[in-house]
């Protein structure tokens, strides 16, 4: 058996290979051969074909093995050499123009502090109330002179705002103020499809008929006046125009008399033009500070009566109140002359107001809140700034008499 076993190993140790042969002996360190591989097979990201050097562990015996599975991978790694430099892109070259034109750009994207609209802050600035209204002008009366100002030359829709023309242009016709109107299919409003509490057929007097649009905010009302209007409703539009053109209304055009069309626009350096002109008018000044109307409305109503296949008719005669649009007047703290709100999507909630605060005459113009209860946030903490701050107001006198005088002395 001894002859056939060293026959065996003869075998074995011819058919092995070299490396084999040159195994390290127990405890011996592993050598580490480096070769070529290529990047992209030990790491992620763009296809590259330079290739960093790797090493390649010969086997280790198996005792030699166990006593090197502690050792970290990276202390048995060598130190790989650095990845050639990408070849560097090609610098784009600018063109004469865009030289030219890169100062400018720089300036447009870091505006500086003085090229920022004057109108986009408020006149008064210490102290100065937070104010949700997009557009906002309150002047002093007495002088025109701005107290507060935000975005005053603003175009924007001004929806129910319109109706303070509407009731102008009603009264300078000097039409019998107890003539009968009736409420017809023309006055219903087929473009928003707003509510309203006239029912066709209702018969009103034109009086009844202006307390109701400018108190209620009526679109009824307001339509059945323009149509009772001598030449009618194509006439009574060109008369709120020219109406608007006469007080110096420039940036302000009507389309409606009810302020539901989006194209009733102006802004509220306008819109205190035209509340001061409005608060002249004795009657509009009564009608817009009333909290509560109430009208008698008689309708012919059917009564179904049972076992009975006629229904009977009868004449029913009730009382409706109608409340102010605006809850201020309802407050005693205000001592308002004129008021009138305004609503659509697109003109946000409005609020215009001729009131004395501080014993002195002031015209609020509130345009754009985000919501109804915002702009009679905005009124009072108008009111409130104004009556802490009563200063302003000889503040302004006095840039107003300087300004007169420059004025009269080029």
């Amino acid at each position: 058996m001894k002859p056939i076993s060293a026959a065996l190993a003869l075998l074995v140790c011819v058919a092995l290979p070299a490396q084999a042969q040159n195994l390290p002996q127990a405890g011996a360190p592993i050598i580490a051969t480096p070769v070529a591989v290529p990047a992209s097979a030990m790491m992620t990201g763009a296809a590259t074909s330079a290739s960093v050097t790797a090493p390649v562990e010969t086997p280790a015996a198996p005792a030699a093995q166990a006593a090197t599975e502690a050792v970290p991978v990276q202390s048995m790694l060598p130190a790989a050499a650095p990845a050639p430099a990408p070849a560097p892109a090609t610098a784009a070259v600018p063109t004469p123009a865009a030289v030219q034109a890169a100062p400018a750009a720089a300036a447009a994207e870091a505006p500086a502090a003085s090229e920022v609209p004057a109108s986009n802050a408020p006149r008064m600035t210490a102290g100065m109330p937070r104010l949700s209204s997009h557009s906002v002008l309150v002047i002093n009366e007495a002088n025109g002179a701005p107290l507060l100002e935000k975005n005053p030359d603003m175009q924007t829709p001004i929806a129910s705002i319109s109706k303070l023309m509407t009731a102008m242009v009603v009264l300078d016709a000097k039409q019998d103020p107890t003539e009968k109107i009736e409420v017809t299919e023309a006055d219903v409003d087929t473009l928003r499809h707003s509510a309203s509490r006239l029912a066709v057929g209702t018969v009103l007097t034109r009086d009844q008929m202006l307390h109701l649009a400018l108190i209620a905010s009526e679109n009824r009302a307001a339509s059945a006046l323009s149509r009772n209007y001598p030449g009618g409703r194509v006439q009574f539009i060109r008369a709120m125009n020219r109406k608007a053109a006469q007080l110096g209304m420039t940036h302000t055009s009507f389309e409606d008399p009810t302020g539901l069309s989006s194209h009733n626009r102006s802004t509220a350096e306008d819109l205190a033009k035209m509340v001061k002109a409005a608060a002249s008018y004795p009657l509009i000044h009564r009608i817009t500070t009333t909290g509560e109307y109430d009208i008698r409305r008689t309708a012919s109503v059917e009564v179904h009566r049972r076992h009975r296949h006629a229904a009977a008719r009868h004449l029913v005669t009730r009382e409706i109140a109608f409340h102010n649009t605006n809850q201020l007047v309802r407050e005693n703290r205000w001592d308002i002359g004129l008021s009138k709100t305004g609503f659509i999507n697109e003109a946000g909630h409005c609020l215009v107001m001729q009131v004395r605060i501080a014993s002195r005459p002031v015209i609020i113009v509130l345009l754009d809140a985000y919501g109804k209860f915002d702009r009679i946030s905005d009124a009072r903490r108008i009111h409130q700034w104004l009556e802490a701050h009563s200063s302003v107001f000889g503040k302004e006198a006095r840039r107003a008499r300087a300004g007169n005088r420059l004025a009269s002395n080029p």
